[in-house]
């Protein structure tokens, strides 16, 4: 592509050379005359730093001389657009070796499905077309994958998942299995029956190693365009909106509710059964009680989880301990030889 045609893809202002040629991206301090890179300004009297891309995605107030430039209003935002263009889909190459993958006469394959070595399918699963099972993948008994999906290697969907289209399921990830559901009895556990299934969305994609636990009675249920970074766990019954972003090592307990346009830091915990209003955002490491309720729209950290103000004015207040603990100190001395005086 052209830096041209670049800039009427991601509807920007070009300054410069349009007829430069772009074939690949990278970064603005190590990019070639034939890459694209971009820059978000960090501070409003940031410049533009030196490099050698042949055209760089800027904020609309950005200006380089001997640059070609595409200023828009939201330059990383802008460049993803521009990459996928620029690169095409990114789908893995797994070769079938002399291992091939085993598929049973009983599964329904669509057109264009690629089972790589080592994988299994097993009876009764339904898989649409185009879609990708890498090698030692496993589909279960009765699962239902849509079009286009990507099961990368060693990754699980058992037979109670129901997964849309353009699904993205990464290494180790496992879908379906079941929740840690207990009874005490006596004077021991035993298994809650762990009998419903789990319903996930077009355009999900589950990161590497991560877990998302079937439904006891019910279903676990994932909207559509959710991300899940590596090694989140999403326990039964869960309930996650559209869109929702959720970082490493998040945890959320059966029955959360998490509603569309969440953002949820790394290693975030959530009681059972919480619920997390619509586009709210909840820093690293917050925790939410079981049952309470965080309010749409809202900035929360800390455990128990709080409005971010709030969580920052404690912390000031932490801060100023050990000024107030010397302070203390020394009127209890002075306390102390006044009263001496006085005897």
């Amino acid at each position: 592509m052209t830096a041209r045609d670049v800039a009427e893809l991601i509807d920007g202002e070009l300054i410069g050379s349009g007829g430069r040629e772009l074939t690949s991206g990278g970064t603005l301090a190590d990019a070639a005359p034939h890459q694209l890179a971009f820059w978000q300004r960090g501070h409003p009297a940031d410049s533009l730093p030196p490099t050698a891309a042949g055209c760089v995605i800027v904020d609309e107030s950005t200006s380089a001389t001997g640059l070609t430039l595409i200023r828009v209003g939201n330059p990383r935002s802008a460049f993803a657009k521009a990459m996928r263009a620029i690169s095409g889909p990114q789908l893995p190459e797994w070769r079938v070796s002399e291992f091939p993958g085993q598929v049973s006469p009983d599964a329904v394959l669509g057109q264009g499905v690629r089972v790589a070595a080592c994988a299994v399918v097993e009876p009764d699963a339904i898989i649409g077309a185009g879609t990708l099972v890498g090698p030692n993948a496993f589909v279960g008994m009765g699962a239902e994958l849509g079009r286009d999906c990507i099961l990368h290697p060693g990754s699980r969907v058992y037979g109670s998942a129901r997964l849309g289209s353009r699904v993205v399921l990464h290494a180790g990830a496992v879908v379906g299995s079941e929740g840690f559901g207990l009874v005490f009895e006596d004077d021991h556990y035993e298994k809650f029956p762990q009998l419903g299934g789990v319903r996930i969305g077009d355009d999900v994609e589950i990161g590497a190693n991560s877990c998302v636990d079937r439904g006891t009675l019910g279903d676990t249920t994932i909207g559509a365009g959710t991300k899940l970074d590596n090694l989140v766990q999403i326990g039964h019954n869960c309930r996650i909106g559209r869109h929702v972003v959720m970082a490493a090592q998040v945890g959320l307990s059966g029955g959360v509710v998490v509603e569309d346009y969440a953002v949820l830091g790394g290693q975030a915990g959530i009681g059972e059964k919480a619920t997390i209003g619509a586009r709210a955002q909840l820093g690293g490491q917050t925790g939410l009680l079981p049952g309470k309720r965080l309010e749409a729209g809202g900035a929360y950290w800390g455990t128990p989880a709080r409005p971010l103000r709030d969580h920052l004015s404690q912390l000031a207040r932490l801060n100023r301990l050990g000024r107030i603990w010397k302070n203390l100190r020394s009127l209890e001395s002075r306390i102390a030889e006044l009263e001496s005086a006085g005897r």
